[in-house]
């Protein structure tokens, strides 16, 4: 049986995550991430960590409330996302409805 890297794991983290939003749906092969209206809304980086983005106000207190920082991918800092703590990949439906609040946010924007 061939075994399994941690981002891997991750990776089915992530798809169980956006599975368990019926609004969208995953993109992205090499680079898996959600987007809607023109708009990135959540990603998954070679590290293995998830981002999502927020408006200024739910980023900030968002961070605030769960102690994390601003998302990287690729070594630069992806303006508007956060980083998705590891201790909140443990309750998916919880975290649905942070993504859901991500797509909301981007659906509200002007489309690109």
């Amino acid at each position: 049986m061939p075994k399994i890297s941690a981002w891997e794991r991750k990776l089915a983290v992530y798809d169980a995550l956006v599975n368990k939003c019926s609004r969208f749906e995953r993109k992205g092969k090499t680079m898996p991430y959600t987007s809607a209206n023109g708009y990135m809304f959540s990603l998954f980086n070679k590290a293995g960590e998830i981002g999502i983005r927020f408006s200024k106000d739910v980023q900030e207190q968002f961070i605030k409330d769960h102690k994390t920082t601003s998302y990287k991918s690729y070594g630069a800092v992806m303006r508007g996302y956060v980083l998705i703590p590891e201790s909140m990949l443990e309750d998916l439906d919880r975290l649905a409805i942070y993504l859901d609040k991500s797509y909301d946010y981007v659906m509200s924007l002007a489309p690109k």
